[in-house]
Formats: C-alpha cells, sequence, structure tokens
C-alpha cells in the first residue's frame, strides 16, 4: 500500500521526515499527528495492509472483542475530525453506558439507566480499515509495506546520543536499506524491540515489569438472531476476589448483524480452540447468559485463540538518558489485557502528546522525543493501575504485587464498585474514570465520595436487566428478568 503514487514522490530532506514503524493504531494516529508538522511522514509495515475489512498477519489479536472507549473516541476526532462519523456509517455501532450494556460485575448486575460515556462496538478490522482510509490518505504520508526494521541510526554519544534514521530490510529481496530521519516512533506493539536497540547503541536497559493472570482468550463469530437488532452489548465478569480461577463471556454486537462473542479464562480455567467446547466454557462464567444467546445462533467463524494477553510495561520514561528523535508508543510501550478495553484509548491519548509537544516545540527540537515519552508514561500510568491492580489478584497471578497505598485505593474502588449497583453518582464516576474520559481525581469529587460512604441503596437487579423485547432472542427467556423498560 502507498497512500502517494510513486509517480508523485520527490525526495524530502532527511531533516523534514518522519518514520513511523508500525500501521497499528497507534502509529496511524502518530503519522496523522506528524503530517502537521513533517514534509514527510513515512509508514513502514510487514504486512500488506488490505484495501478494506479484513484480517491481516500482524494483527491476530483482531478476532477478538475490541472496544473503542469514550475518552479515546474524543481524543481521535480531536486529531482527525470526521472519522468517528466514518466508523458510524461503516457500520460501527455507538454503544451508551449503561443504557446499552448488560453487566455482572463482581457485585451483581448493573442497572441500565441514563447514559454518561459510551463504547464504538464494531470489529476490529472495520476499526482499523476505517482509520486508515482516513489516517494514512494525506498528501505527506506514504506508506510501506512488506519491510522489516532491524534497529536505529545513531549519532552522538552518553546525553548526545541522538537517532537519525531507522534501518530496514525489504522482506521479499532481503535487501537492506538506511532511511534516515528527524524523527522515528516505534508503534509496533508487544513485538517491539526498542530496547534491544537501545542497548546496542549504548543506552542503560529498559526497566519492564509484567503482571500475567494467565489470560487465554477464545472468540467466535455469530449470526446473531432475528430481533437481534439493537441488542446491548453484555458482559460477564470474572471476580477477582475469589481463590478460583476466573472465567469471562463477551458478546459485542459488531456490524452486518453479527455477534462477536469473546470467552476467556485466567490460569487454571482457560478455553481451547474446540468448537464443541465453546458453548459449555461461556456456560461455565459466574452467569449462563452467553451461553444462552449462542445456543441457537449460527455459528459464522471458527475458534480462534490467544495467549498474548499479558500487561507489560516498559519504563521508557525513566531512561537516563533519552535520545533525541526517538519516540514509542502505543503497545510498544505498555500493553494491556483487552478485557479491560484501555490500549486503543492509551494509544489516542499518547498521539495527543505527541501533537502537543509538536506544536509548542517543532520536529527537530532537541528535547521534543523526551517531552513526549514523559508524557506517554503520565498516560499510561492511571490504566496500568487499574488493569494489573485487578489481574494480580487472581488465583496464579504473577508480577509485582500493588504497593500499599495502591491497595488502598483499590479497596475504596471496589466499595465505589458495589455502590454503583443502585447509585447513579457512583456508577457515573466509575464509567468516566474506566473510559479514560476523567483523571481518577474524579472518583474523589465530594458527591462521588458521600455516595461511596453511604454504601448501596439496595440490593442488585435478581437477573440481566433485559427488556422483554430482548427476553425474547434466543434460549436466554429462562434467565433473562425484567430490564428497565417494564
Amino acid at each position: 500500500m502507498d497512500a502517494s503514487p510513486d509517480s508523485a514522490y520527490r525526495p524530502v530532506p532527511p531533516v523534514r521526515r518522519a518514520v513511523v514503524l508500525g500501521a497499528s493504531m497507534a502509529g496511524m494516529l502518530a503519522a496523522a499527528v506528524l503530517a502537521e508538522h513533517a514534509d514527510e511522514v513515512l509508514v513502514l509495515d510487514r504486512d500488506e495492509l488490505p484495501p478494506g475489512p479484513a484480517p491481516r498477519t500482524g494483527l491476530p489479536q483482531a478476532h477478538h472483542v475490541h472496544l473503542l472507549w469514550s475518552g479515546g473516541v474524543r481524543v481521535i476526532e480531536a486529531i482527525a475530525p470526521g472519522l468517528t462519523r466514518a466508523w458510524l456509517d461503516a457500520g460501527a455501532r455507538q454503544v451508551d453506558m449503561p443504557a446499552d450494556l448488560v453487566l455482572l460485575t463482581p457485585h451483581g448486575w448493573v442497572r441500565r439507566g441514563p447514559a454518561c460515556q459510551f463504547q464504538l462496538a464494531c470489529s476490529r478490522d472495520l476499526l482499523d480499515a476505517t482509520a486508515r482510509a482516513v489516517l494514512l490518505t494525506g498528501p505527506r504520508v506514504r506508506v510501506r509495506t512488506g519491510v522489516h526494521a532491524e534497529g536505529i541510526l545513531r549519532t552522538g554519544t552518553g546525553a548526545r546520543t541522538a537517532v537519525r534514521g531507522v534501518r530496514v530490510r525489504e522482506l521479499a529481496t532481503g535487501a537492506a536499506e538506511e532511511v534516515p530521519a528527524a524523527l522515528v516512533v516505534d508503534a509496533t506493539g508487544r513485538g517491539s524491540r526498542a530496547p534491544e536497540w537501545l542497548d546496542r547503541i549504548g543506552l542503560p536497559r529498559v526497566r519492564e515489569e509484567s503482571v500475567d493472570p494467565g489470560l487465554v482468550y477464545a472468540s467466535r463469530l455469530y449470526r446473531a438472531p432475528d430481533g437481534a437488532a439493537g441488542f446491548p452489548a453484555v458482559g460477564i465478569q470474572a471476580d477477582p476476589g475469589r481463590p478460583v480461577p476466573g472465567r469471562m463471556a463477551t458478546l459485542l454486537p459488531v456490524e452486518g448483524g453479527r455477534w462477536l462473542v469473546t470467552l476467556a479464562g485466567t490460569r487454571g480455567a482457560e478455553p481451547t480452540r474446540e468448537a464443541a467446547e465453546f458453548e459449555a466454557f461461556a456456560r461455565t462464567a459466574r452467569h449462563p447468559l452467553v451461553a444462552d444467546l449462542i445456543a441457537d445462533a449460527e455459528p459464522l467463524s471458527e475458534v480462534r485463540l490467544s495467549r498474548s494477553c499479558s500487561n507489560r510495561r516498559r519504563y521508557f520514561e525513566r531512561l537516563r538518558p533519552w535520545p533525541a528523535g526517538f519516540v514509542v508508543l502505543g503497545d510498544a510501550a505498555a500493553a494491556f489485557n483487552p478485557v479491560y478495553g484501555q490500549g486503543m484509548t492509551v494509544a489516542a491519548q499518547s498521539a495527543a502528546v505527541l501533537r502537543r509537544a509538536l506544536r509548542a516545540h517543532g520536529l527537530c527540537a532537541p528535547r521534543l522525543a523526551r517531552t513526549v515519552q514523559r508524557g506517554v508514561g503520565r498516560v499510561v500510568e492511571v490504566p496500568w493501575s487499574i488493569t494489573t491492580g485487578q489481574d494480580i489478584r487472581f488465583p496464579g497471578a504473577t508480577g509485582r504485587p500493588a504497593p500499599l497505598a495502591a491497595r488502598l485505593t483499590h479497596g475504596y474502588v471496589d466499595r465505589l464498585s458495589r455502590t454503583a449497583i443502585s447509585s447513579e453518582e457512583a456508577l457515573r464516576a466509575l464509567f468516566d474514570v474506566m473510559s479514560l474520559a476523567e483523571p481518577p481525581t474524579r472518583l474523589f469529587r465530594p458527591r462521588t465520595v458521600r455516595a461511596v460512604l453511604a454504601g448501596p441503596a439496595g440490593p442488585p437487579p435478581a437477573g440481566p436487566p433485559l427488556t422483554a423485547a430482548e427476553r425474547s432472542v434466543g434460549r436466554q427467556t429462562v434467565v433473562g428478568a425484567p430490564g428497565p423498560a417494564e
């Protein structure tokens, strides 16, 4: 894929070129931001990028449920006005929280009510294809596929170390090439080799931390039954406070009249790729709603499995010195357990950090990269605390336990979550922070604290809060409970 025809291409001096490694969501957003300042933005990727919504080799996790929270949507819309409309026109759906959500938390079923935040619901293939059509088609953006980044090019030593390009290899021919640039952005995801590259040019080893609940994902597509138009998203969460392996089930209505179902289990309760076992595993979650919904639905795909679900953070922002001309974004900097849906929103907020720094300092400013990397570290901090604070509690989880202050905060959040079952104020605060639309201080506003201190106002719904029409879809008429519309 080449966003600009070769016949129209003119060489650009390296001082005005930016190179983005990886056409991930983080990479595409970075390219759009850099196009405001560089004469050329060159996006390099190993994969051939499909022209429409289709799988690609370098994104195996695309088969699973992906959630783009409203906190990320709003940031992306500021970077690329009109992209949200393009997603909706292509078939994505806005799922309002909690109005369009049937959710079982560790504390019970969440009442459906007025929307406070939302998620975009669609397949990852559609999400990426639509983003490519908007973010990678500007006159200053070029895309080269079938190339592999092998390392970064260095100038200077010690505190004067700078990255001035990247060394790549054509996968088809094996030919090596050096691509000079004023700025190199690594958005190559979990497989990023940035720590190795930095070590190779003489910088200290980057500190890395991992929290792994041993989670395995299994996903399958179904044809939505008749009468399922507008059906809510369904989430059956595990309870990390129980001394048993966690089992989760998610059903997301996606484009084309389909349901995407993702099951997950922690160490000791992992799902398999066997189609005959898929529904049976869904039935072992804390409630059989998802299993009942898919019992008579027509499968449209095989079962896809993924084991790359741990939380991993690389503390690039703490590296001294940090080289000029090099930035690491997205999963390459911090990768999260996908169950929380934080990754793409963090990528968007990190791209916004890059945008602010470019506008303040310019593409060639010596301290630009260091400023951006520190900003990315701050963006990562909150979702890292949210995800790892929960995941470390599952039996068999590996990683460093949360410090005392974090455990005290998690205790407060746990009480807040329990209160949110029957308190609109607590529920709104929880969704505001989970969607990364508001900072954690949102949880400590006086009204929210008063609600948490008062505790739950009553018991949670006795069963899934479904309307009469929703209860008539699939076999879940057996387990559905009256919803808010009745």
